[in-house]
């Protein structure tokens, strides 16, 4: 089996979404394939997803919250000003996203939830990415991440605190 390198394999293009509940906590939702990682570091996470070609970052915002949360509603009240990026361990590059990409070029999204906790259904989705979720304190993001996203979720943390009522 030949070795992939991972510096030849392009970054997906990725958006990004940090929901907001009126009390400033956030959604973080429990991956559908790491059903038994309830208390562990990176089995929880931010709703994240693909931009289509030619598809604007904040319409890819939307679309991929509805699709993954089972609601529209939402509204955008804030935009990280940089796109970030991250390397897949390797162990996962070859396999995850596909096989194709070394890792994920994110843009990402503060929205507001407009809605109640009985709009969120994660079970829309015939092939749901998430089977659990919680709301969460902004500040704890980086303990539940996995260590190869942890340097995102810190920059989210403080990039998003004013949404949270947190300082930074």
């Amino acid at each position: 089996m030949a070795l992939i390198n991972p510096a030849a394999l392009p970054y997906r293009p990725n958006v990004g979404a940090v929901l907001f509940a009126p009390d400033g906590h956030v959604l973080v939702a429990r991956r559908a394939d790491l059903p038994n990682a309830e208390g562990a570091p990176g089995g929880w996470q931010l709703p994240q997803g693909g931009i289509d070609a030619g598809e604007d970052p904040r319409v890819a915002v939307l679309r991929e919250l509805a699709e993954e949360i089972g609601t529209d509603r939402f509204a955008i009240i804030g935009e990280h000003p940089e796109w970030m990026t991250y390397d897949l361990p390797a162990a996962l590059v070859g396999v995850a996203l596909g096989g194709k990409f070394r890792g994920q070029r994110q843009r990402w999204f503060a929205l507001r939830f407009l809605g109640v906790d009985a709009d969120i259904r994660l079970d829309r989705d015939p092939h749901p990415e998430f089977d659990a979720w919680r709301w969460a304190r902004l500040r704890e993001l980086p303990a539940l991440a996995a260590a190869f996203k942890r340097p995102i979720y810190e920059v989210l943390a403080t990039s998003f605190a004013r949404f949270a009522g947190e300082s930074a």
